[in-house]
Order: structure tokens, then C-alpha cells, then sequence
């Protein structure tokens, strides 16, 4: 998969995953949902759930979750608030351009780019806040919230990454 074709993938994803609300029993079903399969797979993570306006609605610590992981999900959620995509999105742009967070005038420290951030976006409003997963690597993060939403949603067709591009 090239480069192009992974930023049409995941701007697809962006497009069809929208909610037409999204309530904090919303959350909650999405979250547990994450969780759910997560526990299936017997997978270490950390499942976020958190409002633009810094409410966290829904929040997971699976064993051998640290602070460093949360730290992660922090700058994840800096990087969908402000910029209003996923951080996937935002990593491969990033990469496509040969460009830098820096290069944005973001701090690293602050903002991340990478697998594991993505929109809350509700129809005819916009993008509210994200859903976030961290423990995994960048691909599997961004696929398991993926997976979720779209299960919750019932949308079957949602293209979903099968290979790694970097």
C-alpha cells in the first residue's frame, strides 16, 4: 500500500465513521466494546474516551499500562482536538510531506503522531473529541478503535488497513 492510498483509506474511515450523536452511555458502549475485544485477545492497552472540553468520559488501564502510556494518549488527544483528524492521518501527512510536528509549529511534547487517536466526529457538528488506545503499535491502535466503532455503528464496509507501510 502505498503512501496515497493509505491517507484515502483512513480519510474513508474518517468520513464513514461518523456518529449521528454521541452521548456518555455512547462511550460507555463504545469503550466497553474496545475493552471487550482487547481481553479476547488478551491484549495490553489503555482505552481513553475524552471531550474537547478535557472531560474524560470513559477510561481503561489494562496490566502493564504506566504513566508513560498515558502520557501517550495525552498527546494523542492534542493532536485530534487541534487538528481534527486521526493521529494516523496525521503521522503519514506528516511522512507524505517529509515534514515534522515542529514543522507545524507543534511541540513533541505536547502533541503525537501516530496510531491511536481518532475523531468523535458527530454529523451537522463536528469533531467533539476522540477515542484513544495505546500499548500496541501505531497500525493496531488506530485498527482496534477502528474495529469498534464500527461494530457499534453496524457499518460493515469500513476499509481497514491489512498492511504496514512504515
Amino acid at each position: 500500500m502505498t503512501i496515497d492510498e493509505l491517507m484515502a483509506l483512513l480519510d474513508m474511515q474518517e468520513e464513514i465513521l461518523q456518529f449521528s450523536h454521541f452521548t456518555n452511555a455512547d462511550a460507555w458502549e463504545v469503550g466497553n466494546g474496545i475493552v471487550a475485544e482487547a481481553r479476547k485477545r488478551e491484549l495490553p492497552v489503555a482505552v481513553s474516551i475524552r471531550l474537547n472540553n478535557g472531560m474524560i468520559l470513559f477510561q481503561y488501564v489494562g496490566d502493564g499500562i504506566n504513566l508513560q502510556n498515558e502520557n501517550w494518549m495525552r498527546r494523542k488527544m492534542n493532536t485530534v482536538r487541534t487538528l481534527e483528524r486521526s493521529s494516523l492521518y496525521t503521522s503519514v501527512l506528516l511522512r507524505k510531506n517529509e515534514e515534522t510536528l515542529a514543522d507545524w509549529y507543534l511541540d513533541a511534547k505536547d502533541y503525537a503522531a501516530c496510531g491511536g487517536g481518532f475523531p468523535i466526529r458527530v454529523e451537522e457538528v463536528g469533531v467533539i473529541g476522540a477515542i484513544l488506545v495505546e500499548g500496541l503499535d501505531h497500525f493496531s491502535n488506530h485498527d482496534m478503535i477502528v474495529k469498534s466503532i464500527s461494530r457499534y455503528l453496524h457499518i460493515d464496509e469500513v476499509p481497514r488497513i491489512r498492511t504496514q507501510i512504515f
